[in-house]
C-alpha cells in the first residue's frame, strides 16, 4: 500500500511538520510539472471515489474534479492564496489552485484530519449547507445519498435525491445532514471513520440581527473549560442580505464575541467588549489562543442568475465583496478562502449554487486548510 493514515492524536502528518526539499525534474516547456512522486500524493493521482457507492452511477471521478501538479502548498498562507486565486481551464474541467497545488485526500485521510478536532463548527447560509453536505458525502463514501438524511427516505425521495439532486432540488437540499452526529445514531455503519473520532456540524445562521435563540442555541455547542482537542470554525454568509458587507460584519462580530464570551479558554486574555471594538480583540485573540477561524465567502454567480439580482448579487457585485471581505476578516483575525474564480466556470444550476461538483471541491478546499492548521500548538 503506498499510503497509509499513522498519525495519532494532536499531529500532523511528517510532511507537514518536517519540511523537505524536493528537487523535481521539471518537464521542459510543461506549464504544470507532475505531482511529487511522494507517498502522501499518491491519492492526488488517482480516483479516490472509486469505491464510493454509486461511484459508476453518479458518473463521478475525484480527477475530474481535482488536477495535482507539483509543487504542493508549503504554508497556510500560500495554500489559501492558491485556493482562492485558482481556476479552471475550460468551462466545468478540473479545478487547479494557483501557484502551488492542495491536496486531494482520501477518505482515510479526511477522517484522520477531522479526529484532531473536538468539533468542526460550521455557521452560515445554505452554500455552507452544502459544504457539510459534501464533507458528509466524502466522509461516507457515497455519491448518491451521502449529503442526504437518506435512512428515513421513500422510496419517492430516493428517486428524486439521487446524485447531483441532493442539492440540486430544495426538497432534497434541506433533508441534508446537520451533524455527523445524526449519521452515526441513524445509519453508523455508513461513516468510514473509527468510532466516536469526528464531530462536524452547522449552526444555520442568516439573518441580521441574529434571533436571540440561535445565538443561545450557539453558546450550548461550547464547553466552559478547555476540551482536549481544539474546535474549529468556518463562516460563510452574503447572499442573504444582498451582500451588506457591513450586515455580514456585524452578522460575524456578535458571533465571534459569543464564541468567546462562551469558551474563554479559546482566548485567555480576551475581556467581553464593546462591539465597534469587537475586531481588535479577537485580533489580539489569534495570539494568546489556538482559535481556527475561516471565512467562505459565496461562488459566482451563473447564467440562471434572475436579472433582478444581477445588479446586487451579480458577479462584478460578488468579487467586490470576496476582496472586501478578505480585508475585514483579516483584521479580526479570521482567514479568508474566496471561492468565486474556482467556480466561475463551473455548473450552477440556479444560477446560485453550484452542483455536487463544485461542492466537493469546495469540501476538499476546507478539509486542505484544516489539514495545515497547527493543532500541536493547542
Amino acid at each position: 500500500m503506498l499510503f497509509s493514515c499513522t498519525n495519532k492524536g494532536l499531529r500532523r502528518p511528517t510532511y507537514l511538520t518536517n519540511p523537505f526539499l524536493y528537487n523535481a525534474s521539471t518537464l521542459p516547456n510543461a506549464a504544470f510539472q507532475p505531482p511529487e512522486a511522494l507517498p502522501h500524493r499518491y491519492p492526488d493521482t488517482i480516483d479516490t471515489f472509486s469505491t464510493y457507492k454509486y461511484r459508476n452511477t453518479c458518473n463521478i471521478s475525484s480527477l475530474d474534479l481535482h488536477s495535482p501538479f507539483a509543487p504542493l502548498c508549503s504554508d497556510q498562507k500560500s495554500l489559501l492564496k492558491a485556493m482562492s486565486g485558482g481556476g479552471r481551464i475550460g468551462m466545468d474541467a478540473p479545478y487547479m489552485p494557483r501557484g502551488c497545488d492542495m491536496r486531494w485526500f482520501s477518505t482515510e485521510e479526511i477522517c484522520e484530519i477531522l479526529e484532531r478536532f473536538e468539533k468542526v463548527v460550521i455557521i452560515g447560509d445554505s452554500m455552507m449547507r452544502h459544504v457539510i453536505g459534501s464533507m458528509n458525502v466524502l466522509v461516507r463514501k457515497d455519491l448518491g445519498y451521502g449529503a442526504v438524511t437518506d435512512w428515513n427516505f421513500s422510496p419517492e425521495e430516493r428517486r428524486d435525491c439521487f446524485c447531483n439532486y441532493q442539492f440540486n432540488v430544495k426538497a432534497c437540499s434541506v433533508q441534508g445532514i446537520f451533524k455527523t452526529a445524526d449519521v452515526v445514531k441513524n445509519d453508523p455503519d455508513s461513516v468510514a471513520c473509527p468510532p466516536n473520532t469526528i464531530d462536524v456540524m452547522i449552526e444555520q445562521m442568516i439573518r441580521f440581527p441574529i434571533p436571540p435563540e440561535e445565538l443561545a442555541r450557539l453558546r450550548g455547542l461550547l464547553p466552559e473549560q478547555k476540551p482536549k482537542r481544539p474546535y474549529a470554525f468556518i463562516f460563510g454568509h452574503g447572499l442573504w442580505n444582498d451582500l451588506d458587507l457591513q450586515a455580514t460584519l456585524d452578522w460575524l462580530d456578535v458571533i465571534l464575541e459569543n464564541i468567546k464570551q462562551s469558551a474563554p479558554w479559546l482566548s485567555p486574555s480576551g475581556s467581553s467588549i464593546s462591539s465597534h471594538l469587537a475586531h481588535q480583540s479577537h485580533e489580539r485573540n489569534r495570539e494568546t489562543g489556538f482559535w481556527p477561524r475561516l471565512f467562505l465567502t459565496p461562488n459566482a454567480a451563473g447564467k440562471e442568475k434572475p436579472d433582478e439580482w444581477l445588479v446586487t448579487q451579480g458577479n462584478k457585485a460578488l468579487m467586490i465583496f470576496e476582496e472586501s471581505v478578505k480585508i475585514e476578516v483579516g483584521r479580526r483575525g479570521v482567514e479568508h478562502l474566496g471561492t468565486w474564480n474556482m467556480s466561475v466556470q463551473s455548473n450552477k444550476f440556479d444560477g446560485v449554487h453550484v452542483d455536487l461538483k463544485g461542492n466537493l471541491v469546495k469540501a476538499m478546499m476546507v478539509m486542505n486548510w484544516l489539514n495545515m492548521l497547527e493543532v500541536e500548538k493547542f
